[in-house]
């Protein structure tokens, strides 16, 4: 019973100790394996690892690529523009041991800390060697890598690399925002004062095309139209000349209707003419006057060869009218009021 008794503590003791002398390193982990602080095992890769208990420990560590966030500091570019700069870094252990020697016990935060007083000045170096316009353009994915192998040097005595280096954030400090904005204004509006007064240019000078156009286009219809206009008035001319050569008295007679047609309108107009006047010539007698066609000067309007009361018998045979008054006559045309005799 006794010895039974003891068995059992001792077994349970026994498996402790074989427990304890057992730990397991994951795909994600390396381990060192410390006696009294010194190295004495580096467990890099997954699976089953042994130590002493109770004299022996493991200290384990990440092996994936860890981050770090760089605090924003003052960068002063060549052309003095002073520029607000931030970083963010990825970064590895790559050597256990030196990494252990490094940093002590203050493990991945005292890495931390290291790593960032190394990326500052290494940032310093490399934008403050350029002007500010390679920090803001395309040529800003060189200098990172400058920065990358600038601090990947100086980590090696940690035991890390850095992978990569990558500027997030690339600003002007809060002072000179404003006067940065104001230049930067002023500069897009004379841009635009520019591109304003190319354009008025241009519409100027479209303008005085489209003018000068309107004008030789009008210039030369009207001078078409004159040349059609004295054609068909040639024409009228021509043609007038040759009915007029054919029949002489037909044409004077459809002339002297023409006349009376404009004289004797409607609207109480008057004319005043001489007694023996030719005007009159076809509405006293069917027959052409001497003269040929009618005479611009208007003539008194006569009676008819009948009139009532009885006429001169020759005036009767001759068709011309009788003698009028010699201080003249104001005759009517129809529709107007009677003449008055002066």
């Amino acid at each position: 019973m006794n010895r039974s008794s003891l068995i059992l503590p001792v077994l349970a003791i026994l498996v402790a100790v074989g427990f304890s002398s057992i730990f397991i390193v994951d795909e994600r982990e390396k381990a060192l394996v410390l006696q009294f602080g010194q190295v004495k095992a580096v467990k890099e890769e997954p699976g089953i690892g042994f130590k002493i208990p109770l004299i022996q420990e493991v200290v384990r560590y990440d092996d994936r690529i860890l981050g770090l966030p760089t605090q924003p500091i003052e960068v002063t570019p060549l052309d003095d523009r002073r520029l607000v700069v931030d970083a963010f870094a990825r970064w590895r252990i790559v050597d256990l041991v030196e990494f252990r020697e490094a940093v002590g016990v203050g493990g991945i935060d005292a890495a931390q800390t290291r790593l960032q007083r190394i990326m500052s000045p290494a940032i310093r170096e490399v934008l403050g060697g350029v002007p500010s316009i390679r920090v803001l353009s395309e040529d800003r994915t060189v200098l990172m890598n400058q920065i990358r192998d600038l601090a990947r040097r100086q980590a090696q005595a940690l035991g890390v690399d850095v992978i990569d280096v990558r500027l997030t954030r690339t600003d002007l400090p809060e002072q000179n925002l404003a006067a940065t904005y104001g230049r930067m204004r002023a500069e897009r509006e004379r841009e635009a004062a520019d591109e304003i007064a190319r354009g008025n240019e241009a519409a100027q000078r479209v303008r005085a095309a489209a003018d000068r156009t309107v004008v030789e286009v009008t210039s030369e219809a009207r001078r078409q139209a004159e040349v059609i206009r004295g054609e068909a008035d040639a024409q009228r001319n021509g043609i007038y000349a040759d009915a007029f050569g054919r029949d002489p008295e037909f044409f004077a007679f459809t002339r002297s209707l023409t006349s009376y047609e404009r004289a004797l309108q409607g609207g109480g107009s008057s004319i005043v003419m001489q007694p023996d006047s030719e005007f009159f010539q076809y509405l006293r007698t069917d027959q052409a006057p001497e003269g040929g066609p009618l005479g611009s000067a208007p003539a008194s309007l006569a009676p008819g060869p009948e009139a009532e009361g009885g006429g001169d018998a020759e005036g009767e045979q001759t068709g011309q009218a009788p003698e009028a008054p010699s201080t003249g006559s104001v005759a009517s045309a129809p529709g107007a009021p009677a003449p008055a005799t002066e």
